[in-house]
Formats: structure tokens, C-alpha cells, sequence
């Protein structure tokens, strides 16, 4: 029963990652070059930011973390950038990064799913760490969807072709 539990956990999160990046992706499409490193105001954090912060967060949780790995990030750096990747290599080192952490998830073991381990001064099991990883990328998901539509003014159409009004039976 455990690894059927495993099996699922792991589908849902994969499930759930892939959603956010097909969000992100159609995001992404609607933005220009200029609008990756556009802040809202000094308090705020541009996509590109918010797309390294990800990439950082996800490379220290999920890849570092669960596979023993050294701990290289600097989270500061991911918030100071103004530029210095194009909208296509950012995407790009999202895509590989979540790729990397589902590989990894693929290849935990019950075991390594139910260890705890310090992460940022917290203390997770590997499904907690997955869990956050997977929250966090939600969060700032929404975070990307909210500042596309405020830049550009329009429906990203994410569920386009999907009537999500059926009830459930």
C-alpha cells in the first residue's frame, strides 16, 4: 500500500508542476523581451526574477536536498538581477530545472520520501520538501499570471477550450 501511495503522490505533484510551467509557458508568450525585467515598482520583483528565484529554489529543495547534493544557491542574486538572460533562456532553465527535480522525485524511494533533512533552517521530509517546491511554483505562477495581465490587459487563456462549469456527479 506505501508505494502505491508513493506512486500517486508522485503523479499528483508531477501533474501539478507541469501545470504551473504550461501556465508560465503561456505567460511567457504573451510578453515581450522588455517585459521580463520590468518592475512594478522597487518593492517588487520582475518575471525574470521571480523565474530565477524558482529555478533557485527548486535546484535547493527538490534536486540539492533529495539527492545529496551541495547546496550552491544564492538566493540573493536571484532578486538583485535587472538582466542578463533573454526570455527564451529563462524559460529554458525553468523547464530543465523542474525536469531535473520530476527526475529526481521519479527516483526517490519510499525511504528517501519519509527522511528528514534541514533545508533554509527548516526541517522537511522528502514529501514535505516536494510539497513546497510544488506550492511555491504555484505561488509565484499566479504571481507571473497577475503581472502578464496587468503589463498586456487580456485573458491568458489557460483553460481555453475547457468548460469548467461542469459539476461534479
Amino acid at each position: 500500500m506505501n508505494e502505491e501511495i508513493s506512486q500517486e503522490f508522485k503523479e499528483q505533484i508531477i501533474y501539478r508542476l507541469d501545470e504551473s510551467l504550461r501556465m508560465i509557458t503561456i505567460s511567457f508568450g504573451k510578453l515581450s523581451e522588455d517585459d521580463i525585467w520590468k518592475r512594478f515598482n522597487q518593492s517588487s520583483n520582475s518575471v525574470g526574477n521571480l523565474v530565477l528565484h524558482l529555478c533557485g529554489n527548486i535546484t535547493q529543495y527538490a534536486i540539492a536536498s533529495l539527492e545529496g547534493l551541495e547546496d550552491k544557491r544564492d538566493r540573493d542574486a536571484e532578486f538583485e538581477a535587472k538582466e542578463g538572460f533573454a526570455k527564451a533562456e529563462l524559460l529554458l532553465k525553468l523547464k530543465k530545472t523542474i525536469e531535473e527535480a520530476k527526475t529526481v522525485l521519479l527516483n526517490c524511494s519510499l525511504a528517501e520520501l519519509m527522511r528528514k533533512r534541514e533545508v533554509q533552517g527548516f526541517t522537511f521530509s522528502g514529501i514535505g520538501i516536494m510539497i513546497h517546491v510544488t506550492e511555491h511554483l504555484s505561488y509565484h505562477t499566479g504571481q507571473i499570471a497577475f503581472w502578464t495581465k496587468q503589463l498586456k490587459n487580456k485573458d491568458l487563456g489557460f483553460y481555453d477550450g475547457m468548460d469548467l462549469n461542469i459539476k461534479n456527479e
